[in-house]
């Protein structure tokens, strides 16, 4: 297990009033936020399978996924256990759980937006810490 703490403002300025253009087979880029509020960013998971997965994250508070392109599923974990979600089009979910995601079509298939904090800290383990 190992803890990471994000502070503000945690994310790089961003040119206003112009489109915002996320590059290509990134795992994680955040693109812009508003300072001791949120930041926005864009997800595309490096690993094509759950069974890939070896380690979850969880954050001290919530987090918004939505998919915007290809395919993305998220393993999440909570008190029942491990589930896969795979995420849909226009509807967004409220991750407050360990999880991390994957494509299912092959690394970078996929882009989730997501929305998140601007300070918070993220706990990582290893699935066979559970």
């Amino acid at each position: 297990m190992r803890e990471v703490r994000t502070s503000p403002p945690s994310f790089p300025e961003a040119v206003e009033n112009q489109l915002l253009t996320p590059q290509d087979n990134e795992r994680w880029q955040v693109l812009c936020g508003d300072a001791d509020h949120w930041r926005l960013g864009i997800y595309s998971p490096e690993v094509g399978s759950a069974d890939d997965i070896e380690e979850l994250e969880w954050h001290d508070c919530p987090e918004l996924f939505m998919l915007m392109n290809g395919r993305v599923s998220l393993l999440l974990r909570d008190e029942n256990g491990e589930r896969t979600v795979e995420l849909e089009p226009n509807k967004p979910i409220h991750v407050t759980c360990y999880h991390a995601g994957f494509c299912p079509d092959g690394p970078f298939t996929g882009q989730a937006l997501v929305i998140e904090r601007d300070a918070f800290n993220t706990i990582y383990k290893r699935r066979d810490e559970f």
